[in-house]
């Protein structure tokens, strides 16, 4: 098979060496790609919303199958150009990924199906907004309706930093026009676990759990940042937290959208909160999560192309997800002053002690090949992966790792996983 894989950061990455893997995989294109990409697959220089020019690209190189992976072009409808043109395509059609596209209607989903979460207000009028504030309890949690890189969120500690967080969001219109919406949420309190999921339409398939770090600084301190790490699995989701979820959240979240005509194809990904309360979600994505994706899928034993193709033709029901009876822990290299300024173009050294090294990684995020080498070209350059028996040792050697790699401001968090310590 010719297989697209749209996208260029490490999810992309991590998507592009688990299709490698696959037999069925005779030749992989990724557009934009990276430099770490082109090790597996031949990158083709257009913008992953570019729908026409992808389309024109994939009916040229007969594609046989697209994988797309990040949320703005699912947002933007890219599932439902490509099916019209003919094309297979993995992901949800744009009226799917509306799940992920507006804060505001997967609370309402939520609120009308009875799925646990956190008690909101939508607003599209800063007043209104501003009137409510005045009498809520804090802290409370504000949040942009649409797409904002994983930073739209704002939790304000007292009136002042909320009224703060309304001007930020509704009026500079900071994250643009994500913020024409405003969602005033109740601010929960537990630890947070990500589950990945296939669905069909109909049928969901849960992978294995994973636990991210959104902070720039360790001791969860600093500004939100689209992720300094992940490790999988998350040890605090028990048996009772999967039978929960699989009860009152998952099949109920695929039931809701099918039932609003809205029928999901593709990856949900259930952010939870492990409240007192029970297990609630937080947010949905419509897409493998960022940088989940590098822990979750060299644990997976199965063929990735059979596990997509299932999902498309509604067969997803015959397949059982396998993984790995071990651990990933994934440790994210930034350029120092991420997620605000920081400098791009420093050469990378040290990668080639990846190669031919078993259970280790290196998922390439912000990397750009130059005539010198490979260079920084983000924020967050690399993801180091490492798999152990357990979680302990798979932090182990992720940050043994993290050293055979180096670049100029290279900055990254020293307590990814310290959860695990906690868990004991």
């Amino acid at each position: 098979m010719k297989i697209l894989i749209i996208g260029g950061g490490g999810r992309e990455h991590a998507i592009a060496e688990s299709v490698a893997r696959s037999p069925r995989a005779e030749k992989i294109f990724c557009a934009p790609g990276n430099a770490g990409i082109a090790e597996f697959a031949q990158c083709v220089p257009i913008d992953v919303m570019e729908f026409e020019k992808l389309v024109a690209f994939a009916r040229e190189e007969k594609i046989d199958l697209t994988i797309v992976g990040p949320d703005d072009p699912l947002v933007g409808g890219i599932v439902d150009v490509f099916e019209t043109a003919g094309l297979r395509v993995f992901g949800p059609r744009k009226n799917a990924a509306i799940l992920e596209g507006s804060k505001a209607f997967s609370k309402d989903l939520m609120k009308k199906y009875e799925i646990p979460t956190a008690g909101y207000e939508n607003f599209t009028d800063p007043d209104a907004a501003i009137a409510h504030l005045v009498h809520a309890k804090y802290p409370i949690v504000l949040k942009a309706d649409g797409l904002a890189l994983g930073k739209g969120v704002l939790i304000c500690n007292s009136l002042e930093e909320a009224l703060d967080g309304v001007n930020t969001i509704m009026l500079e219109k900071q994250f643009g026009d994500s913020g024409n919406t405003l969602v005033v949420e109740e601010f929960m309190q537990g630890r947070e676990v990500s589950v990945l999921s296939f669905v069909d339409g109909k049928t969901i398939r849960i992978m294995t759990s994973a636990q991210d770090h959104k902070r720039a600084k360790d001791g969860d301190l600093g500004l939100n940042t689209g992720g300094m790490g992940t490790f999988s699995p998350s040890p605090f989701y028990t048996e009772e937290v999967d039978a929960f979820c699989k009860e009152y959240v998952y099949q109920k979240t695929v039931d809701a959208m099918a039932l609003e005509e809205r029928e999901f194809k593709g990856i949900i990904f259930f952010g939870l909160m492990l409240t007192e309360q029970g297990p609630k979600v937080l947010e949905y994505n419509a897409r493998f999560g960022d940088p989940e994706t590098q822990v979750v899928l060299p644990r997976m034993k199965n063929d990735i192309i059979d596990v997509v193709e299932a999902c498309i033709d509604g067969t997803l029901d015959q397949i059982e997800l396998e993984f790995e009876e071990n651990a990933a822990v994934c440790v994210v290299l930034a350029s120092n002053g991420y997620p605000e300024r920081y400098e791009k173009g420093h050469l990378i050294t040290g990668m080639e002690r990846f190669k031919g090294q078993d259970g280790y990684y290196l998922f390439h995020a912000g990397t750009r090949q130059t005539e010198d080498g490979v260079v920084t070209n983000g924020g967050r350059v690399l993801g180091v992966t490492a798999k152990g028996k357990d979680l302990k040792q798979a932090r182990e050697h992720a940050y043994q790792a993290t050293q055979w790699v180096q670049f100029a401001n290279k900055y990254m968090r020293n307590d990814i996983g310290k959860a695990i310590d906690e868990a004991e």
